[in-house]
């Protein structure tokens, strides 16, 4: 990217020095062949953008809108979800007996479990709306 910027600043210095030797006459020209050469510059941008959005489509198209893990449904997600948040219940269970005592851990696990309650609902179709429903749902637009 600051390759390009360069290159594009090289041309705008060689653009107003060409300016200043052939004056004013010529103002216009060079600046509709500044404008030119940026314009192609953005086209190829946008060109290569585009490209690159038609080939990942095509790609979901190909796997059946899959994720590229393939299973979206992955036993590993959710036993390392599970995993993880063990791991931080501990610190978590520490941190709320020091300042709450019993009723701080209470509260610490109610959030824990709470938290793997909705993950797990997240993988099961049968509580509400499938997965691939819930990925093209109104509410991310």
């Amino acid at each position: 990217m600051e390759a390009r910027d360069a290159e594009l600043k090289k041309e705008l210095d060689a653009t107003l020095h060409a300016r200043r030797e052939l004056g004013e006459e010529y103002e216009s020209a060079l600046v509709d062949s500044f404008l030119d050469k940026v314009e192609q510059r953005l086209d190829g941008a946008v060109d290569r953008r585009v490209r690159r959005q038609l080939a990942e489509q095509q790609m979901v198209v190909a796997r059946g809108a899959r994720s590229p893990s393939g299973d979206g449904d992955s036993w590993g997600e959710r036993f390392g979800f599970g995993i993880v948040s063990l791991v931080l219940a501990i610190p978590l269970s520490a941190i709320a007996v020091v300042n709450a005592d019993l009723p701080g851990l209470l509260i610490a696990w109610t959030g824990i479990v709470g938290v793997n309650a909705l993950h797990a609902v997240r993988w099961m179709p049968r509580f509400g709306a499938t997965r691939k429903q819930r990925e093209t749902s109104d509410w991310e637009d």
